[in-house]
């Protein structure tokens, strides 16, 4: 069996190279293993399928030997972290190997976390741990699986050296693959450390021309470029609250220029409905809650604004920030009334919306089975009550459901349109500690293919993998998760 070949293009290396510095990957002291690799992938970076058996696989995907056509660097960018600025950032702890572009799927990067030291290291190892890794694959693809804009990961790969963190656990590099890994932290850097140079304009010009080719002929190309990252990061940000996604740490360089999630650390879905949830344990004032998340995308694109000054004027970006609010309302609006079978928001349907909401609060009834279990409620109303501690105020919401939206048709249409905008599955904390334990405890990577195939299909029921839609079970302990991981 030959190399394995990727159609690498390269595009950002051809940028100056005060954007990056060139380098490999830091080698590891073993030979490396492969946990999994993600099939569905293949075809959009251009890999063949045959290439997930070659010998050298995980050795190519985790830096250990150099991919043929790769230009591989670690980018520089800087950021706002909780609130406060930090100063030059860059990838501590991650190697861009470069763009693939295929005519099917256009542009890709592909990029390793967890391979090792960079110029932008600081105090860090420059290492992914097992866990954290697995966290960020199956989110990847759960996040993807309901309909959301994401980095995906094509494979997880096992360093066979430990790591310290708490303690010392195994270590793994996470092949990642996201349209681009660019940053509001990018502009940010040469706004402050270069100022009155071109380099934010040569990086917007780099950005309009990949992922925005629409624009590239437009005058003011700059003004509209920036109204739709706001219009994106507005959409994506109404969509993670509609699935009860949080971010966990939403710092400017945590943030996608092309409104993808990026950056999976101490994230979580939301089970118990509590506005002000933190899945952070590091967030200790909760900047990062899932009632706050909305504002900090303005706030996070105030700050991007900022260091876009230097050749967009402040009228045009004041325009660009108003519009911000609209599309948050409107997208999150619209994805909560499609949540209850609606596809118009009526003020009737509004008034359903945050009163069902105002309920679930109250008595931190599970966020995914309250929407999941509607469905159900059309025929039996047994088990969406019971998710409640107040059965007259749940049955008393329910009356009103039933009456709304049995005037759009029969409970089986109904029916049949929730479960195909209310996933039965989402990661819960405790499904990615399962899939964590059996991985590192007792080397079942197989495990991997079934959460995989639930997530892929995350409508779907599919009665051997039940138990997954439930809350945790009973003694099961509480997943705290912080910016270590």
């Amino acid at each position: 069996m030959g190399d394995i070949r990727l159609p690498f293009s390269n595009s950002f290396s051809q940028l100056p190279s005060i954007f990056y510095t060139r380098m490999p990957a830091e080698p590891f002291v073993e030979n490396p293993t492969l946990i999994h690799a993600n099939p569905s992938l293949c075809d959009v970076i251009g890999l063949s399928k045959e290439s997930l058996s070659h010998p050298q696989f995980a050795s190519y995907f985790s830096g250990q030997l150099s991919l043929p056509g790769s230009d591989s660097l670690a980018m520089v960018y800087s950021g706002h972290q909780f609130g406060q600025w930090a100063g030059q950032l860059g990838d501590g702890r991650a190697l861009l190997l470069g763009q693939v572009t295929t005519p099917a799927h256009g542009q890709w990067d592909i990029q390793l976390k967890g391979s090792g030291k960079t110029p932008y290291s600081r105090f860090g190892d420059g290492r992914a741990v097992l866990r954290s890794c697995i966290r960020e694959y199956l989110c990847g693809e759960a996040i993807h699986g309901l309909g959301i804009l994401t980095t995906r990961a094509l494979c997880v790969v096992g360093t066979n050296q430990q790591v310290r963190r708490e303690s010392w656990e195994p270590g793994a590099v996470l092949a990642r693959v996201a349209s681009s890994h660019i940053r509001f932290g990018h502009f940010e850097h040469f706004f402050y450390h270069y100022p009155g140079s071109d380099y934010g304009r040569a990086l917007a010009d780099y950005v309009i021309e990949h992922f925005f080719s629409e624009l590239m002929d437009t005058p003011d190309r700059y003004r509209f470029w920036f109204h739709q990252v706001v219009v994106r990061t507005a959409a994506l940000i109404a969509e993670w609250q509609a699935v009860g996604f949080c971010h966990g740490v939403m710092n400017t360089d945590n943030m996608s220029i092309l409104g993808e999630t990026i950056d999976y650390g101490p994230f979580g879905f939301m089970e118990g409905f509590d506005p002000h949830y933190i899945c952070n344990h590091s967030d200790e004032t909760g900047r990062y809650a899932y009632d706050q998340q909305p504002l900090i995308g303005l706030w996070n694109l105030q700050a991007l604004a900022q260091a876009l000054t230097s050749f967009i004027s402040e009228t045009d970006l004041r325009e660009g920030l108003g519009e911000y609010w609209i599309h948050f309302l409107t997208t999150y609006e619209i994805k909560m009334a499609q949540k209850l079978g609606f596809e118009i928001v009526t003020d009737d349907v509004r008034s359903l919306i945050y009163d069902l909401l105002e309920l679930m609060e109250a008595d931190l009834a599970d966020y995914p089975l309250v929407f999941r279990l509607l469905s159900e409620s059309l025929l039996d109303t047994t088990r969406w009550v019971s998710l409640f501690k107040s059965t007259d105020a749940a049955l008393g919401w329910l009356s009103r459901y039933h009456h709304e939206i049995l005037k759009g048709g029969s409970s089986h249409e109904i029916s049949t349109r929730l479960n195909l905008v209310n996933p039965k599955y989402i990661l819960r904390n405790w499904v990615a500690e399962v899939a964590i334990r059996e991985v590192e405890d007792k080397a079942n990577y197989a495990i991997l293919d079934d959460f995989l195939t639930i997530f892929h299909a995350p409508y779907d029921e599919d009665p051997q993998f039940e138990r997954f839609a439930n809350p945790a079970p009973e003694g099961f302990g509480e997943v705290c998760v912080s910016c270590s991981s």
